[in-house]
């Protein structure tokens, strides 16, 4: 009885028919699928010309008719390809086996080291957090950037974007976080940056001693927007496992923007119409339920502290996805064209720069200081122009005085090598003892 028990329960698993649809269209990133029931999110397998299949996930429908958008880049797709659901995916585990490692957005090891594996079930979606139970910032995140641990300190829990035009110093500034932070474990996430900056930023801003305490989320510019989004995804699910898990985690991502043109990519291609500067709507709501992912957890031990970069087309601060990112982080810190081509770095603009939790994690003297200094900028830019005129008489405002004396120990305090470490506590020495 037992025995034709089990062969009954082993013939039922066994499915009758493979539900099977066909590709009526393709146009662009856009493929159209048609004859069976697709959900959305769902993968799926498209056959190919020459008898391979290739993987693509479903992003929308219409009526009878199903959208998928290839993860990878297609070749030989012809009309009436068959098209088959996939397997339920396969769960990512996750342990400190992945320290070290390097992957892409579905989790695939790309350092050609072997299987990654755990003993934690890793979503691919990072978790939400009650609001009310989230817990708040506390401590002090110790960035090793004067500038930063100066003027605009961070707490570990804060997210914070990097805001700048092309080439003026983001990466190179993000490097230096990433090697003078103290954190347990790292994880950056390379989204649609060029392939080239992928090996420098590992070699040269993590090294070895680095790598050994990060995880590394791969997805650059020629991987499809599907592929960039899933690695943005990926990376903020991977830090919520450390933070839960207990350890102090600090986020990079290079770059929101690029995150919010691969959605722009997917909706666009859908069929959503343009807004503000080409951006679809639903890209301005999926910035925040991103970004609340980062952040503290619900356990008093562990935190999740953030760095997005925000590329300002055109130097641009009021680009939507500037504007946005400024609304929705907990600071930003604005680096200057001005003051990249005068050789000043980092090119930190401290007066166009907030960290809107330096109030919960610095003392009274330490606030008192950072305002002094910035008091002391905005009075010498005032009159910085007629500086070199000798157009500036001294005597008429002790305060500006002060100010134009003041201002080369200032912007030296400010400089920083690349190579330079800058403790918070030797920082905010020095800074009081600048002011005093």
């Amino acid at each position: 009885m037992i025995g034709a028990a089990l062969r009954n329960i082993e013939l039922g698993a066994v499915p009758v028919a493979t539900p099977t649809g066909r590709l009526v269209g393709a146009s662009g990133l856009l493929l159209e699928s048609q004859g069976c029931a697709l959900h959305t999110g769902q993968r799926c397998h498209i056959e190919t010309a020459s008898h391979e299949w290739i993987d693509a996930q479903v992003v929308g429908f219409r009526e009878e008719i199903s959208y998928l958008m290839p993860l990878k880049k297609a070749e030989g797709l012809f009309t009436g390809a068959r098209v088959l659901p996939a397997p339920e995916q396969r769960d990512l585990m996750i342990g400190p086996s992945w320290l070290g490692r390097i992957v892409n957005g579905l989790g695939e090891p790309l350092d050609g080291l072997g299987r990654l594996g755990g003993e934690h079930l890793l979503r691919p979606q990072p978790p939400r957090v009650h609001p009310l139970r989230k817990q708040p910032v506390r401590e002090p995140l110790d960035v090793g950037v004067r500038a930063i641990n100066g003027l605009l300190t961070l707490g570990k829990g804060q997210r914070v974007g990097l805001m700048a035009g092309s080439g003026v110093g983001k990466s190179v500034l993000l490097g230096l976080i990433t090697r003078q932070t103290q954190a347990d474990v790292v994880v950056v996430g390379l989204i649609g940056e060029r392939s080239r900056e992928v090996r420098e930023f590992i070699e040269r801003s993590l090294g070895a001693d680095g790598l050994a305490r990060s995880v590394v989320v791969v997805a650059p510019a020629d991987e499809s927007p599907l592929m960039r989004l899933n690695a943005t995804e990926l990376c903020h699910a991977i830090a919520a496992h450390y933070r839960d898990q207990g350890q102090h985690v600090l986020l990079l991502v290079d770059s929101l923007t690029r995150y919010a043109m691969a959605k722009r990519e997917v909706a666009l291609a859908l069929g959503e119409p343009p807004a503000t500067r080409g951006y679809p709507p639903s890209v301005f709501s999926l910035l925040p339920q991103l970004v609340e992912s980062a952040g503290n957890g619900e356990k008093p031990a562990g935190s999740m502290s953030a760095i997005y970069t925000v590329l300002a087309e055109g130097d641009d601060q009021q680009d939507p996805v500037v504007d946005t990112a400024r609304a929705i982080l907990d600071g930003h810190i604005v680096l200057s064209r001005e003051l990249a081509e005068r050789g000043h770095y980092p090119a930190i603009d401290v007066m166009a720069s907030v960290s809107r939790c330096m109030s919960l994690v610095a003392d009274t003297r330490h606030q008192q200081a950072a305002r002094q200094v910035k008091e002391m900028v905005a009075r010498h830019d005032r009159v910085s122009a007629m500086l070199p005129l000798g157009a500036y008489v001294a005597g008429a405002d002790p305060a500006t005085d002060r100010a134009v004396s003041l201002y080369p120990h200032i912007e030296a305090f400010l400089h920083q090598g690349t190579h330079e470490a800058a403790p918070l506590g030797e920082t905010v020495a020095r800074l009081e003892g600048l002011m005093a």
